[in-house]
């Protein structure tokens, strides 16, 4: 009987673990309770890789644990439209046409050779900078050893 209520709880953690994200607001006191190096995944809704990404590299149970317990994992629609607040600046949505447009952070962080790129994993240390940018899709084998030398 305990080992069937026992598994009830622990079963479903076990299916369905997921990556915990955090907003950009949150790494200031974070970092404070425990420092961390950031990896921030710049995306869109439109990008194939991107959602390719999302449904197969972040599902991978390895993955899933290196980010949760060892990095902030933040997740960035590069076409968002509200400020965020990081690093001591404000950074905001920079129409480019009608219905088109960046946000500065994204630009910040996805600009890899004058271009930015969709997927972008950005990777952030302690001191929010940029340690490194990988700019294409990865699947969940490579992000594990990049991970683990980031470490």
């Amino acid at each position: 009987m305990i080992l069937i209520v026992g598994s009830m709880f622990i079963l479903p953690n076990i299916l369905f673990s997921q990556i915990r994200t955090y907003h950009f607001e949150q790494v200031d006191s974070l970092q404070k309770k425990q420092k961390r190096n950031i990896v921030v995944f710049i995306h869109t809704d439109w990008c194939k890789y991107c959602q390719a990404m999302q449904n197969t590299t972040f599902k991978n149970d390895s993955i899933i644990h290196k980010l949760n317990n060892e990095f902030y994992f933040i997740e960035l629609n590069a076409e968002e439209k509200s400020h965020i607040t990081f690093a001591n600046h404000t950074f905001k949505f920079k129409p480019t046409g009608t219905i088109t447009g960046i946000h500065e952070l994204a630009e910040q962080l996805a600009t890899v050779d004058n271009k930015v790129v969709y997927p972008t994993l950005c990777f952030l240390n302690v001191d929010y900078e940029i340690v490194f940018q990988y700019n294409q899709f990865i699947n969940s084998k490579d992000l594990q050893i990049i991970l683990k030398r980031l470490k």
